[in-house]
């Protein structure tokens, strides 16, 4: 008897194992109807951001090797490592021939056929800490902006430039604090319109399951604060610094609101030709996915809707990577291609998907 039950406990976990197996491949990404999304490439495990370049091919940085990857985008097992031995690569621009890359300590630009030029532009980036991403972006002066994350999740950082985004000349001269207080700036995203900063924010841990809410701010006057690590949400002191509640009053609270350790990372706005005319302007944005929470949320793409150069609401665009209380992958950035389509990171499954309009389901 005892046999016969060894053997039927062996069967059912057999059993059961195959059962997984065809419910894993019956499960699906999803998308509004209209849209197609398929894998553009693989094997790119630790991919985080990604942008497009002058000569049309897709940029991305792989932070878990220290490379970047150059991708054809008609074919992206048409690839190359132009860049590596880099220490946790992150934010990529291209600016007057130049393409910028943000490494965890220093911001290096690189040119010529092979980017075998080089040259330092911000040497000595704070670091330590678990947030060592380093965002970077242009403005509409030309003007290079770089995001820091604090070091911690919520203390008094003694160098001005943690929790921050900071400005520099496109050579690196010059030092200016653009915005703080900001915890963890992993987004930055040009308005088209306004000429606005947007910056995606992750907020800070251990106030349970729904505080507080994670962020898009607008960097405007130089200069603001927006209130970590003595406030969140709308100016509502933290725990920890229950009698700052008048500086409170005087930062800066979010644009828009997202679910609390939705973990929103890249973001862009949508300025190609492919999507319905109602896209043309809103604005894209990857959660990671949390892990300060009891119940999982985020790892999909958001639509934010966005009225008269503001965010105003946003909804689901893209989900499936969390299904079943299984994580399947982790969205990380999102880029517009050439031809109006979206492609999009997943740093989890080493994937970069590409979203496409093909027409009316209906």
């Amino acid at each position: 008897m005892k046999t016969r039950a060894i053997v039927g406990t062996g069967l059912l976990a057999a059993l059961l194992a195959v059962a997984f197996r065809l419910f894993a491949s019956a499960h699906v990404l999803s998308v509004p109807p209209g849209f197609e999304i398929i894998e553009f490439a693989d094997r790119l495990r630790g991919v985080r951001t990604l942008e497009f370049g002058p000569d049309g091919s897709l940029y991305a940085a792989v932070s878990r090797d220290g490379r970047v990857v150059r991708l054809d985008p008609e074919d992206a097992n048409r690839r190359e490592t132009v860049l590596d031995g880099l220490n946790r690569p992150y934010g990529l621009a291209f600016h007057e021939g130049w393409l910028y890359v943000a490494e965890r300590h220093r911001v290096v630009r690189y040119r010529g056929s092979s980017y075998e030029e080089s040259e330092v532009v911000v040497p000595d980036l704070p670091t330590g800490g678990s947030h060592w991403t380093r965002e970077i972006a242009f403005d509409t002066e030309g003007r290079l902006l770089v995001a820091v994350g604090s070091s911690c999740n919520v203390c008094e950082e003694r160098d001005p430039r943690r929790a921050a985004v900071i400005r520099y000349s496109a050579d690196g001269a010059g030092e200016e604090v653009v915005g703080e207080g900001l915890r963890n700036v992993a987004g930055l995203a040009l308005h088209p319109g306004t000429g606005v900063m947007w910056a995606s924010q992750n907020e800070r841990d251990m106030l349970g399951d729904d505080l507080p809410e994670e962020e898009i701010n607008l960097l405007g006057r130089d200069g603001e604060h927006f209130g970590w690590p003595y406030c969140h949400g709308d100016r509502v002191p933290n725990p920890e610094f229950s009698d700052r509640e008048d500086f409170c009053r005087t930062t800066v609270p979010p644009a828009l609101g997202i679910q609390a350790h939705s973990a929103p990372l890249g973001m862009a706005f949508y300025t190609g030709d492919d999507f319905p005319m109602e896209y043309r302007g809103d604005l894209f944005v990857a959660l990671h996915g949390s892990w300060n929470r009891s119940e999982r949320t985020g790892y999909k793409l958001i639509r934010v809707r966005v009225e008269e150069g503001r965010p105003v609401s946003y909804e689901d665009f893209a989900t499936g990577w969390l299904w079943a209380g299984r994580v399947d992958g982790r969205p990380v950035d999102v880029v517009i291609g050439p031809g109006g389509e979206l492609f999009m990171s997943d740093d989890e499954g080493g994937r970069i998907y590409m979203i496409r309009w093909v027409g009316d389901a209906s």
